[in-house]
C-alpha cells in the first residue's frame, strides 16, 4: 500500500499570509480604538479603507487553516469591531476611529 501526498491547500502553501491579515487588522483596530482623530478623511479614503477592511475580513476565511485559531479569532473579532466602531457616532462613522477632537 502506498501513501498518497496530497497538494497542499492556499492557507498552507502561504502562512505568512495568515500572520500579516491577522497582524494587519489587530493592530489597525488597536489603532483606531485608542488615538484620537483630527481631521476627517474624504469619502473616497473613507470608502476605500471600510472596502479594504472588508477585503481583509473576507480574506481571513480564506486562510483560516493557516495559523493557530486563537489568532484567528481574535483578528475576525477585531475585523468586525473595525465596522462596529462605525456605528458609534457621525465622526466616528467619517473617521473609523472612537474620538475624535480638534486641535
Amino acid at each position: 500500500m502506498s501513501h498518497q501526498q496530497t497538494a497542499p491547500t492556499g492557507a498552507q502553501q502561504k502562512p505568512w499570509l495568515f500572520h500579516v491579515l491577522t497582524c494587519a487588522l489587530i493592530s489597525e483596530f488597536l489603532w483606531n480604538a485608542f488615538t484620537t482623530a483630527h481631521e476627517y478623511p474624504t469619502r473616497t479614503e473613507q470608502v476605500m479603507t471600510m472596502v479594504l477592511n472588508a477585503g481583509m475580513v473576507f480574506g481571513l476565511f480564506g486562510v483560516r487553516n493557516g495559523g493557530p485559531k486563537p489568532l484567528w479569532w481574535v483578528a475576525l473579532i477585531a475585523g468586525i469591531g473595525l465596522f462596529a466602531i462605525r456605528f458609534t457616532g457621525d465622526a466616528a462613522w467619517w473617521t473609523g476611529h472612537l474620538t475624535y477632537s480638534l486641535r
